[in-house]
């Protein structure tokens, strides 16, 4: 077998690819050249942001089947366009992979990155391609929102109502069950673990209809994320633990309440909204956006706290235990 060049990789990437940029206007010049050729629509702005993939501390090669992490590396970075009530235009890969992936791993990782672009409508411009030991992705989306619309981590004002979509800590529960061993990948907390749906179509109609006052992706738990909008905001908030929605109990396999709140409190990897809302639109709020619910767990206050109020009424502080990288040891 003749080892593969960079060549034959970005070929394949750009076979894998070339579909995606022939009807998106956004678009101009896409793979092949020295870099990509992008278009912004009038009365938009243009939204950027980039992620890092990691096998070892965001993956891991022997557990993760290799579509999922084509699927996640895209569906994650995609998830911060929504949280500003965009929509991406398209993406740049940078792949780092050792020699032994370059056949069928790589054929599958294709296959789902492949997915997750036509599910987000989401094209491949371009990117970089390299050798290496470990497994290694950076994603950089661009995306779009309407001009004066992008709802900002800084916007949140005491009285707001915070609201969350979706239930939390079935990622991170996915993950338990997967690291078992006995979980199949079309359970659905494994599924929401390994292939996270961003919040696209929530987070524009928040903006587009100007109902989130301050919005954000909860990708390393609420404990860790809602401290950075209110630090942003310079307000505090006010949780209560009995209406943060957690694992469904169907799901929960004797996982204890206790155990299902810290997983909805500390548990990475959701993808779900966090927004505010001003009082008055609270009140006509919707249940459940197409059929993704949508449930108000508190409030923010003047006093530059993370309070969580329990059972009986007993308050305590809330301290970030979500997922840091720079912490020594992870659960």
């Amino acid at each position: 077998m003749n080892r593969p060049t960079e060549n034959d990789l970005v070929r394949r990437i750009g076979l894998a690819g070339r579909w995606l940029s022939a009807d998106n206007a956004a678009v101009q010049l896409g793979i092949g050249d020295d870099a990509a050729l992008f278009s912004p629509r009038r009365g938009y702005e243009t939204i950027l942001t980039c992620d890092w993939f990691l096998e070892g501390m965001h993956f891991l090669r022997d557990q993760h089947p290799a579509d999922s992490i084509g699927w996640k590396c895209l569906a994650r970075a995609v998830s911060d366009i929504a949280a500003m009530g965009g929509e991406p235009r398209c993406f740049l890969l940078s792949l780092a992979i050792p020699e032994s992936h370059a056949g069928p791993w790589l054929d599958e990782f294709l296959r789902g990155l492949r997915r997750a672009a036509r599910k987000l409508a989401c094209p491949l411009a371009g990117g970089d391609t390299t050798r290496r030991s470990e497994i290694l992705m950076n994603v950089t989306v661009i995306g779009e929102v309407r001009s004066g619309r992008a709802r900002l981590r800084s916007g949140a004002r005491p009285g707001d109502v915070i609201y969350v979509s979706g239930r939390l800590g079935e990622a991170d529960f996915g993950l338990q069950r997967l690291r078992k061993g006995r979980i199949g990948k079309n359970d659905p907390v494994v599924r929401k673990h390994l292939y996270p749906e961003p919040r696209i179509a929530l987070g524009r109609w928040l903006a587009d209809h100007r109902i989130a006052t301050a919005m954000m992706d909860l990708s390393d738990g609420i404990s860790t994320d809602l401290p950075r909008l209110c630090a942003a905001s310079r307000v505090g908030a006010r949780l209560n633990a009995s209406r943060i929605p957690t694992v469904h109990i169907r799901n929960q396999s004797r996982l204890s309440n206790s155990a299902a709140l810290d997983l909805a409190l500390n548990g990475g990897d959701d993808y779900e909204l966090l927004f505010t809302v001003r009082p008055g639109k609270a009140r006509r709020m919707p249940r459940s956006f197409e059929r993704l619910g949508l449930t108000a767990i508190g409030e923010i206050t003047y006093q530059r706290q993370m309070i969580l109020v329990g059972s009986e009424g007993r308050e305590r502080n809330l301290s970030p235990g979500g997922w840091d990288p720079f912490r020594r040891s992870h659960s």
